[in-house]
């Protein structure tokens, strides 16, 4: 029978989480339990630890993916194992996945192979139900702005200008425009709104985003749904409804804790994507492991352009943290889908084509030296892998000087990644840590989008349209000109085009309309024609999965 990731998962043999809770320092009282295997972390653990020294933090990110995705969470768990087995005091750090992309075609975000996040079928279904619970809050705060319409609009919102939308965590594209408020009067006035998915939810954003448990209701009331008949903003803080949101979120906000195949301690918490989101785990989540171990590894969604500038120019400001080193994942397949091979050829050797696609591994260089840190380069390795494109490639980044190491975590588990480890720490030992931003806080606006667009993308040009213009001008006078920007764009390409693959040139990055996230702290740019609502492909991945007669379940990867 075929080795699939879930039945690896199913056949892991996983310590008793109190055990793996012992092991950081926790005891019973410092946790909740889910079960036997899953635990929440209570925030009180922060004030505990808090003389502890601080553990370093080490990022995982990659190229431009393939559809498929090219492993980077598998390589950030098989990391994360590796430094255990070299004896160092380890912890990893996830986001959550979200259910419409399991249900669809990426997958979840429990890693692949011998380097997994276990219970693998719990963290890819409901988990302990923080997503739940973030869904509930956004829909409990829409729920209450119809109904204050309804009962005599006091605050004079304009139902033409209201900004929030509701969510669930599906992709379902018939969700994206809808009319509510049909069937007269008592069902509330008719209005035109619409479904975000979960991960793209603001409420999704401030909880990632958040210290504690006050932070997050602070930000909670900044949140703006829309504005009034004169155009002024209206925030949750205007309906009093700031308190009911953190309560919902309580228990969300607390990080879970689970283990990998090898039982290295893994924290799990938060899931924003990173094309429409900021694509970071929790920074409390980030921030107790860095209490609790010497080094974190922690990943960021999709490539360098996306999660880990965000990482870089929106967590780590608002987390208070420097970090120590970043990892760029790159697969011989995606480099040569770059280099300009169809999906379905990838299998078939072509040098030639690996060669032309790894500009686009040059790029995601460049950017994380603009940002001055560390870096190595990690292969990860694939069956369909011929010797002649593995030394081609290697043989590039021993030629321009790149650190970089073959990664077999997929096949090996933590064994495949002691080279890739060792590197790593060697990098930090002996590099020096030039960390600095891609904007100052205090540019404007405009001036950090274009930052962005032409240093991390490549871009020759940026434009607005008239939407976004307009905005720009009337967010300098809302005060908003000091948050931070956050880029909505494909996860396929550099420029916001996603057919332009390897490194494109001389291209323009239209920014078409702005979504202030003010609870968040930043500002959402949407470029080219990313939604906030995906769709599920002709075939989904929940037509192969079932489950047996005894609740295990089949066909979830």
């Amino acid at each position: 029978m075929e080795n699939t990731d879930l039945k690896i998962a199913q056949n892991a043999k996983m310590k008793k989480i109190i055990e793996i809770a012992a092991n950081l320092g926790l005891n019973e009282d410092d946790i909740e339990l889910y079960g036997n295997y899953k635990a929440k972390i209570n925030l009180d653990v922060m004030d505990k630890y808090k003389n502890n020294k601080n553990g370093r933090v080490i990022l995982v990110t990659a190229i431009n993916p393939t559809p498929a995705g090219e492993g980077k969470s598998t390589t950030t768990v098989g990391l994360g194992q590796a430094f255990n087995k070299i004896g160092e005091d380890a912890i990893i750090a996830l986001r959550e996945p979200s259910f419409g992309p399991v249900m669809g075609v990426k997958g979840g975000a429990a890693g692949g192979g011998f380097s997994q996040v276990v219970p693998m079928e719990d963290l890819n279904l409901h988990f302990t139900g923080d997503l739940h619970a973030i869904t509930t809050a956004n829909n409990a705060v829409s729920a209450i702005i119809d109904n204050h319409i309804h009962q005599g609009n006091e605050l004079n919102i304009d139902p033409r200008r209201i900004t929030w939308k509701r969510a669930i965590d599906m992709n379902d594209r018939s969700l994206r425009e809808v009319v509510i408020g049909l069937g007269g009067i008592g069902n509330s006035l008719p209005r035109q709104d619409g479904f975000n998915i979960t991960v793209a939810s603001e409420i999704m954003a401030v909880l990632c985003l958040s210290r504690d448990l006050s932070d997050l209701k602070n930000r909670v009331k900044r949140i703006v749904i829309g504005e009034t008949y004169d155009r002024k903003p209206i925030t949750i803080g205007d309906m009093k409804i700031e308190g009911a949101i953190a309560l919902i979120l309580r228990d969300a906000i607390k990080p879970n804790l689970v283990q990998t195949l090898e039982n290295t301690p893994a924290l799990v918490h938060g899931g924003p994507f990173a094309n429409i989101a900021h694509g970071c785990n929790s920074i409390i989540a980030t921030n107790m492991g860095r209490k609790l171990a010497k080094y974190v590894i922690t990943e960021a969604g999709f490539g360098a352009d996306l999660g880990a500038e965000k990482f870089l120019d929106i967590k780590t400001l608002q987390a208070g943290f420097t970090p120590s080193a970043v990892v760029i994942v790159a697969t011989i397949r995606a480099l040569k889908m770059h280099g300009g091979v169809k999906k379905d050829d990838l299998q078939e050797e072509n040098v030639d084509a690996l060669l032309n696609g790894i500009s686009n591994l040059e790029k995601h260089i460049e950017t994380i030296k603009m940002f001055g840190l560390p870096y190595v380069v990690a292969i990860n390795s694939f069956v369909t892998d011929t010797k002649a494109e593995t030394e081609a490639l290697s043989i590039y980044l021993a030629k321009n000087d790149h650190p970089w190491s073959l990664s077999e975590v997929w096949e090996k588990g933590g064994e495949g990644a002691i080279d890739l480890a060792k590197k790593i720490i060697s990098e930090i030992e002996l590099k020096p840590n030039n960390f600095k931003r891609m904007y100052e806080i205090e540019d404007s606006l405009q001036l950090k989008i274009e930052k962005v667009a032409k240093n991390v993308y490549g871009a020759e040009n940026v434009e607005f349209s008239s939407t976004a213009k307009n905005q720009l001008r009337k967010f300098k006078k809302l005060g908003w000109d000091d948050l931070g920007v956050c880029m909505a764009k494909t996860q396929y390409s550099l420029s916001d085009n996603p057919k332009l693959l390897g490194r494109p040139v001389g291209f323009t990055i239209t920014i078409r309309e702005l979504r202030p996230s003010v609870g968040a702290g930043f500002i959402v740019a949407l470029t080219g024609e990313v939604m906030t609502m995906p769709g599920l492909p002709k075939e989904p991945a929940a037509l192969n999965m079932d489950v047996d007669s005894s609740g295990n379940a089949v066909g979830l990867f």
